[in-house]
C-alpha cells in the first residue's frame, strides 16, 4: 500500500479543496477556524442579558441605556487547534472488497492535511483494541500499515474512556457505525466538549443497497460466526429499513448536537465523493 502522503489521489483532493469550516482572519494563529459555540474571538455573535460572573469588560452600556437591562456582548469562539480524526479500525471496516478501509486511510489523511493547511494540529486517533496511539502529521504515513482488525466498538471504546479526546476541537468520526449503538447516547457523548462534531458513516456498496441473491452463507467478520441464510426481498427490505432507522437517528441526533452528518458509498472513490456529498453537506469547499 503506498504511504498516505504520496497517494496521487489525496494529493490532488488536497489540492482542489479545503475544509468547510468558516474563518476568522481577526483570530491570527491562535486560531483560525471558528466554533458553533460562544468564545472570546473579535467576531460578534449576538447579545444577552448580564448573568452573575460575566466578563464586565463585554457589557454593552448603548444597550443598557436603550433599555435599561445590563446587556452583555457575546462574541463567536476561536476553535482550538487540534484537530481529532477518529477512525474506525474494526473489522467490519475492511468487509468486501476492502474499499471503506481504503477510504478510510485516505479520508483521514485528506482531512489531517487540510487542518494542516490551515494552521491547525490535526491528530488521528485509529479506534482499535489496544491503546490508542495518536498519530500527527509527522507520522501519517503509519495510516498505510494501520490494522483494521478491532473487535471493540467505539461506543465501548467511549464509555471505557480509552479514546484521549479533548476540550474544544475539532472532532471527525470515520466509522460504518454498523455496530449496536444508540444514536442518541453516542452523539452526545461524541459532541461533549467538542467545537465542532463531523460524523461521517462509510458503507460498500453493497451494504448500501444490497441485492436479493438467494441462498447465501453469511460470515459475521468480527466474530467468525457462520449462518446459512436466504437473502430473499423480504429479508433485504428488513435490512434496509433497519439500516435507514440508524441513519435518520443518527441525523438527528447530530442536528440536535448542531453536528454534520453523512453517508458515503466507499465504492465511488475519493474524488467523486469529495466533489458531490462531502460539498454538498460542506464538509468541503473548493479552494
Amino acid at each position: 500500500m503506498k504511504p498516505m502522503l504520496n497517494d496521487p489521489e489525496v494529493q490532488r483532493v488536497v489540492d482542489t479543496f479545503q475544509l468547510g469550516l468558516p474563518r476568522n482572519p481577526a483570530a491570527g494563529r491562535m486560531g483560525e477556524l471558528l466554533g458553533r459555540g460562544a468564545g472570546s474571538s473579535l467576531e460578534f455573535q449576538e447579545y444577552r442579558e448580564y448573568m452573575p460572573g460575566d466578563d464586565i469588560r463585554h457589557l454593552d452600556w448603548g444597550a443598557y441605556a436603550r433599555s435599561d437591562t445590563l446587556m452583555v456582548r457575546m462574541y463567536r469562539e476561536e476553535i482550538s487547534p487540534r484537530t481529532e480524526i477518529l477512525v474506525d479500525a474494526s473489522l467490519s471496516m475492511n468487509s468486501g472488497n476492502r474499499a471503506k478501509e481504503r477510504l478510510a486511510r485516505q479520508l483521514s489523511a485528506l482531512f489531517a492535511l487540510l487542518s494542516g493547511r490551515m494552521g491547525g494540529r490535526p491528530v488521528l486517533l485509529p479506534l482499535q483494541d489496544g491503546p490508542i496511539e495518536p498519530l500527527g502529521l509527522d507520522s501519517l504515513d503509519r495510516l498505510a500499515q494501520l490494522p483494521f482488525t478491532g473487535r471493540t466498538a467505539l461506543d465501548e471504546l467511549l464509555l471505557g474512556n480509552r479514546v484521549p479526546l479533548r476540550r474544544r476541537a475539532i472532532r471527525i468520526v470515520i466509522s460504518d457505525f454498523l455496530f449496536p449503538h444508540d444514536p442518541a447516547a453516542l452523539i452526545r457523548r461524541l459532541a461533549t466538549d467538542a467545537s465542532a462534531l463531523w460524523v461521517i458513516q462509510l458503507l460498500t456498496a453493497w451494504e448500501a443497497d444490497p441485492p436479493a441473491p438467494g441462498g447465501r452463507k453469511m460470515i459475521d467478520i468480527e466474530t467468525g460466526h457462520e449462518s446459512d441464510l436466504v437473502i430473499d426481498r423480504s429479508a433485504v427490505a428488513t435490512y434496509r429499513a433497519r439500516l435507514s432507522a440508524v441513519q435518520d437517528e443518527l441525523l438527528k441526533n447530530c442536528r440536535r448536537a448542531h453536528a454534520t452528518f453523512a453517508t458515503l458509498v466507499a465504492d465511488r472513490g475519493l474524488a467523486a465523493l469529495c466533489r458531490d456529498e462531502l460539498c454538498a453537506c460542506g464538509l468541503l469547499r473548493v479552494a
